[in-house]
């Protein structure tokens, strides 16, 4: 199969049009404002005092807090916006004309992926430039480049991950109501749930749960954390704080971001590869 990346680029351009301007992103992007630059704002006022008595006194460590608007709402929003990237098409018949075309299916499934994630990177970027110029006015700091890079990288692949993973659950739906509860669903249990399931596991290892900084618990926690996008999003975040350190080295953090990108985008290829409309 050869790489067309016009063709990629032209049919990339049109999703991310029809994504970026619809109904769905005017909702969601009040949300957005709310809780990315809202976050940014509150944690960095100079009496924020934050559970445990922690004060963030660096742009990298408000920022890092902050992205907790990217995990609530950013990545939602990725959900909502792919979650019917395959099966509105598919139910309505568009998906076999589409496929009938002479473009390979491998470029197809590519440009599917980029216009999806450019929809919802794009804004999320803008914000959270925003956010650390807010930031780093009203601390009166500055943040070095490659922090600067750490956190829109990390930005980055938390949306690329739900946005693929959105996408993979439209392609076993045939219907816009299952990918929704597939979406969503996904999002839930790495959102919420998992905060129980490392509970859990601790449990059964015989770690003190009760005890917040227990050293074995935040080493565990590490460790988990990087079986869920979430927790390698945050991971990402702490190669740029030295003030924080759950024994997970950095190039696991990377090495673990590099396959949360590569199989599943090899997997939403491989069913775009076999799908029958």
């Amino acid at each position: 199969m050869s790489f067309s990346f016009p063709e990629i680029f032209v049919v990339a351009k049109r999703i991310f049009r029809e994504r970026i301007y619809s109904t769905r992103m005017y909702v969601m992007l009040p949300i957005l404002i709310l809780f990315i630059p809202g976050l940014a704002w509150g944690f960095s006022d100079s009496n924020v005092m934050l559970p445990g008595g922690v004060t963030p006194d660096s742009v990298m460590e408000v920022m890092f807090y902050t992205s907790l608007g990217v995990v609530f709402a950013a990545t939602m929003c990725g959900v909502l916006i792919s979650y019917d990237g395959i099966s509105k098409d598919r139910f309505s018949g568009v998906l076999e004309v589409k496929l009938s075309q002479p473009m390979p299916r491998s470029n197809f499934s590519t440009a599917i992926i980029f216009g999806h994630w450019l929809a919802i990177l794009i804004p999320t970027w803008i914000l959270w430039s925003a956010s650390i110029m807010m930031v780093m006015y009203r601390m009166g700091l500055g943040i070095s480049f490659t922090e600067i890079l750490i956190s829109f990288g990390a930005v980055a692949l938390v949306l690329l991950w739900y946005v693929i993973f959105s996408l993979i659950a439209s392609t076993y739906s045939k219907d816009q109501g299952t990918s929704v509860a597939f979406g969503v669903g996904m999002w839930f249990v790495f959102t919420f749930l998992w905060a129980l399931i490392t509970s859990i596991v601790a449990f059964a290892s015989g770690v003190n749960v009760g005890e917040i900084n227990n050293p074995d618990m935040i080493r565990l926690e590490g460790y988990l954390d990087l079986f869920s996008p979430n927790g390698v999003f945050h991971h990402l975040l702490e190669t740029g704080l030295t003030e924080i350190d759950r024994g997970v080295p950095n190039f696991v953090s990377w090495l673990s971001a590099i396959l949360w990108t590569i199989l599943p985008w090899y997997w939403f290829r491989i069913r775009m590869a076999k799908i029958k409309p």
